[in-house]
């Protein structure tokens, strides 16, 4: 079959960007870009060249905050949505960045003590207690509005009334679950505040939990009919449909977290001993049978589907630049894959109780339960046991005067 070419074989650029437009093509070519999309990212670095001669800027002055400013500009000139591309405009810094035109940008330093304590907290944070990158920037923000709250005042002088007035000024703005989190940030700030020896008395505990009157709902998967049509309607005979089955099959085979699935590699696999080593939280490593067909689909997926890259990630982005997926995208999978299948749209930690739920309708114990999900607390693993109603109508005491249920 003829691909379709384009027209326009050759864009004409002005302006400061000009003398790289043929080292920007080839890097386009070599990161698999398509002649098609070669010619609109083409188009929009020209535009983004007289953007920068109109302004009276050089191409040593194109930063990553530039690149923002100009996308900025083109969503407010009602330019076609499709020609905003950031990772187009980011591999151009890569360019010049490789041809010493443009400086590697370096880490901001911290201007204040403030600014380095925080970011003392949060290597702390990545290095010693192993929390994702999400959850760590989580944490600095909180402890940042909690100093914020005491400025100028030096941390040593933090009493714990200070720490509770915090919590309460937190419950009254934001929502329970939002608290919860502020206090668990906060908690982790004293505890490394005391240890590092900028307070007397570790506070941590004058952070009180704060508890809510929540709907606990009951953990709830999806039924066997409407895993198959998930299955079902992955096109395997595409690249893309082969990648999605082999995602959805994962998820309900594994009951995977979607960060866990973005993040396999390939030397995560053992081929000949059929096992898969999972990285979950805190950088845990778990050790997992590999069921045949989840081998199966992502086998198919490597052989006749995965882009060529030398990237250690398993799953890839089906369009150029193939990089790694991202966690949403294994949520937006499973959410395409509703749609095509015509049932109630779940998302992809819906698949990771499905797993729970079967494992309970057949028995197995909890403990064991808990070692396939990789809980850290068998506490979490117990909500499950609310799933199966009729043993729980076996326990259950007959309500005073009227019908047990």
């Amino acid at each position: 079959m003829v691909r379709p070419a384009s027209r326009v074989s050759k864009v004409l650029i002005s302006g400061p960007l000009a003398p790289f437009a043929d080292a920007y093509a080839l890097e386009l070519k070599q990161r698999c870009y398509t002649p098609l999309t070669s010619v609109v990212q083409l188009r929009q670095v020209a535009r983004l060249s007289n953007w920068l001669e109109v302004r009276g800027l050089g191409v040593a002055e194109l930063t990553g905050e530039r690149v923002e400013e100009f996308l900025t500009f083109q969503r407010a000139t009602g330019r076609w949505r499709a020609q905003w591309s950031r990772p187009g405009l980011l591999c151009l810094l890569d360019v010049l960045q490789r041809l010493g035109v443009l400086a590697a940008e370096e880490p901001v330093q911290a201007g204040s003590s403030t600014d380095a304590l925080l970011a003392s907290f949060e290597r702390c944070l990545l290095a010693e207690r192993g929390l994702a990158a999400g959850t760590a920037r989580g944490y600095v923000r909180h402890a940042a509005r909690f100093l914020a709250g005491f400025w100028p005042r030096a941390i040593a002088d933090v009493t714990a009334a200070d720490v509770t007035q915090a919590v309460l000024r937190e419950s009254a703005a934001v929502s329970v679950s939002a608290t919860q989190f502020f206090v668990a940030g906060l908690r982790a700030f004293l505890r490394f505040c005391f240890v590092e020896g900028l307070m007397q008395v570790d506070l941590s505990q004058a952070a009180l939990p704060v508890t809510g009157r929540r709907r606990s709902s009951l953990p709830w998967g999806i039924i066997p009919a409407e895993a198959r049509a998930l299955l079902e309607s992955c096109d395997r005979r595409s690249a893309l449909g082969r990648r999605d089955y082999a995602i959805i099959i994962t998820l309900l085979r594994l009951g995977l977290r979607r960060s866990e699935v973005a993040g396999l590699r390939l030397d995560d696999i053992d081929w000949r001993a059929s096992e898969l080593v999972v990285v979950g939280k805190g950088t845990r490593r778990d050790c997992l049978p590999l069921p045949a067909d989840v081998g199966e689909a992502i086998a198919s997926y490597l052989r006749r589907g995965r882009p060529a890259s030398d990237r250690r990630e398993v799953f890839l982005r089906a369009r150029a630049p193939f990089d790694p997926i991202a966690p949403g995208t294994v949520a937006s999978t499973v959410r395409r894959a509703c749609r095509r299948a015509r049932v109630a749209e779940v998302g992809s930690h819906r698949l990771r109780h499905t797993v729970a739920c079967e494992m309970v309708a057949v028995g197995v114990p909890l403990v064991e339960i808990a070692q396939v999900l990789r809980h850290h607390s068998l506490q979490t693993t117990a909500g499950y046991a609310r799933v199966d109603l009729d043993r729980l109508r076996q326990v259950s005491t007959p309500w005073p005067g009227g019908a047990q249920r």
